[in-house]
């Protein structure tokens, strides 16, 4: 015990000693006030200069017993040898280690910003799909898709296709078929999911990029396609009305009109061709100065004509309902068919349909009012397309003027051959 109370006593001793040293040191550097700020200075500027030259002194020391070790003895020799390759390997380690980071998740600049940016773009990018083409797309505006006009030309009513299976048709569609875009309106906003043209883009050598799609289009399940790749570089010609940016990513059919970002998820490009491990897509920047100027030229419209026939009525019908235009699809039907259903009840036959393509449509045998007809549907259930084929007669009668569906005698098809689409 009496040690430990020495012991104790000592240090308490020294931390007393130290305590006062203290209060002496900063009483002298604090008074008199009026003196404090260049005391601040010289003290400071004292032990900067006294650190220093202690340092180059113990460093020098350092560099001469770094030089002198190894021939004092073969013992100290071959250890200079082995630290010697351990640090060079360490330092190659290092070089190595930062080349693979550079390489693998970009720049410096952008390493920290990559993560998270995989699951934000599969989280944000939809499915284009139409009765002739599907491809991919993206938010550039809270009601506004921006695709490749590939994808949805000769198409009316393209549907979108969300993330989480929801699906709706676009009110609008604008573009230009010299560019090889389209933006397509949406009835509502999604904010959460636009991601921005820039108004510049810009890259390093072989820096790291990354595109998103739907390879396939419908015909693969599940969540959009992430790809990485490396920019390559910048292309324009005279034949070309627009920029490029090549990289090496290979482009599958389908992922047209997909966003390509940068390694922080910035759009930097739209996916558009790709041939052989070649892929161009059309530089952001660009796209964003000719997006304003759009128009619905080139763009397919529904023509359709009730007061014609039955089967141009039959036509017209079903074409409604490809366009989702439930409200003009309701009133085709007749009064005696309005009988036995409401708009709630007949709209909720068809939320699962995608497209419908009517094959064909003619007068039945030698009938006057009733109207022969094939057609096909697309259907969206639980992430997949199911395709149906029917065929059979509608009986229409004439009110107002219009002819309008009376009766029906359907049915559905299974697996008809090729001579079905043609006889």
């Amino acid at each position: 015990m009496d040690y430990f109370g020495k012991l104790a006593s000592k240090i308490t001793s020294k931390w007393k000693n130290l305590k006062s040293r203290f209060k002496a040191y900063f009483k002298k550097l604090l008074f008199p006030v009026y003196f404090f700020p260049v005391k601040l200075v010289t003290y400071t500027a004292y032990y900067i200069v006294n650190f220093s030259i202690k340092f180059v002194i113990a460093l020098i020391k350092v560099i001469i017993d770094s030089i002198i070790f190894p021939f004092k003895s073969l013992k100290n020799f071959l250890k200079a040898i082995f630290i010697s390759a351990v640090t060079i390997y360490m330092v190659a380690s290092l070089f190595v280690i930062a080349d693979y980071l550079r390489t693998q998740y970009g720049f410096y600049d952008k390493f920290l910003c990559s993560f998270g940016v995989r699951e934000n773009i599969q989280n944000s990018v939809v499915r284009v799909v139409g009765g002739y083409s599907e491809g991919t797309g993206f938010f550039i505006a809270p009601d506004q898709v921006i695709t490749n006009f590939h994808v949805i030309a000769d198409e009316p009513s393209p549907k979108i296709i969300f993330p989480d299976g929801d699906f709706v048709t676009p009110v609008k569609i604008v573009g230009n078929k010299e560019v090889d875009l389209a933006v397509l309106y949406t009835e509502r906003k999604y904010p959460n999911l636009v991601m921005p043209l820039p108004d510049r883009i810009g890259f390093r050598e072989d820096e790291p990029l990354i595109s998103a799609g739907y390879p396939l289009g419908t015909d693969l399940t599940g969540k959009a396609t992430v790809l990485k790749g490396r920019f390559i570089d910048f292309r324009k010609s005279s034949q070309m009305p627009i920029g490029y940016i090549q990289t090496d990513i290979s482009l599958v059919k389908g992922m047209s009109g997909g966003p390509l970002v940068d390694q922080c998820g910035q759009v930097v490009g739209i996916n558009t061709i790709s041939l052989a491990g070649l892929s161009l897509f059309i530089n952001a920047d660009w796209a964003k100065t000719i997006v304003p100027d759009f128009t619905d030229q080139n763009i397919s419209k529904i023509k359709v004509d009730p007061t014609l026939s039955p089967e141009a009525a039959v036509e017209a019908f079903y074409t409604y309902l490809k366009a989702r235009r439930m409200e003009e699809g309701f009133s085709l039907l007749s009064r005696e068919y309005l009988k036995k259903t409401n708009f709630e009840e007949w709209t909720n036959r068809f939320t699962d349909i995608l497209d419908v393509n009517v094959i064909t449509a003619k007068p039945h045998e030698n009938t006057s009012d009733t109207a022969f007809v094939k057609f096909s549907t697309k259907n969206w259930n639980n992430g997949e397309v199911n395709y149906h084929y029917y065929e059979g007669t509608w009986t229409t009668i004439k009110e107002d003027g219009v002819y309008k569906m009376l009766e029906s005698y359907i049915l559905e098809v299974d697996n008809p051959g090729w001579d079905w689409f043609y006889q």
